[in-house]
């Protein structure tokens, strides 16, 4: 993003492109104080909001919410609760189950959003690494390769050569 837009910031009808909204969503979010714009606020008719990049981002979240089944009741409580716990609403990791919003701090923690911010006992598994893990200790322990149904494999010309 250039530095002209974001001092000068994104007008209504921008923001309802870039985020996927009807103009009455973003009325109704500013009235009802879910997100209010950050740079300009309407101040009575023919006034237009301004909004910054973050207050965009927030948006889209809150969007992504609903789009993923939340009420928009939730989505106010997940961001309310987003910023108690000084997480910023655009970079923070949510794991949404049903009617559940959690934030995922770490590996070991979440925190349920919707009830107010209660720790969850669960186990969160980071599986990113695990395949390597697996190849690594398969390697350490230097067994020949096997085939699919689990028998040896016979050696290949090269390692029949040097064995």
């Amino acid at each position: 993003m250039n530095q002209t837009t974001e001092s000068e910031g994104f007008g209504g009808k921008q923001v309802l492109a870039i985020v996927g909204i009807t103009y009455r969503q973003l009325d109704h979010w500013a009235r009802t104080d879910l997100l209010r714009p950050s740079l300009c606020d309407a101040k009575g008719s023919g006034s237009r909001r301004r909004y910054s990049y973050d207050d965009v981002v927030q948006l889209k979240v809150i969007k992504k919410l609903l789009d993923g089944g939340q009420s928009l009741q939730a989505a106010r409580k997940v961001i309310d609760r987003l910023r108690v716990e000084g997480e910023s609403v655009g970079s923070a990791n949510l794991v949404v189950v049903g009617g559940s919003v959690a934030l995922a701090r770490s590996g070991e923690e979440l925190v349920d959003l919707l009830r107010g911010g209660q720790g969850v006992l669960a186990l969160v598994l980071e599986l990113a690494g695990v395949k390597q893990e697996v190849d690594a200790a398969i390697a350490s322990l230097n067994l020949p390769p096997t085939t699919d149904d689990g028998t040896t494999a016979a050696p290949g010309p090269v390692a029949a050569a040097l064995g």
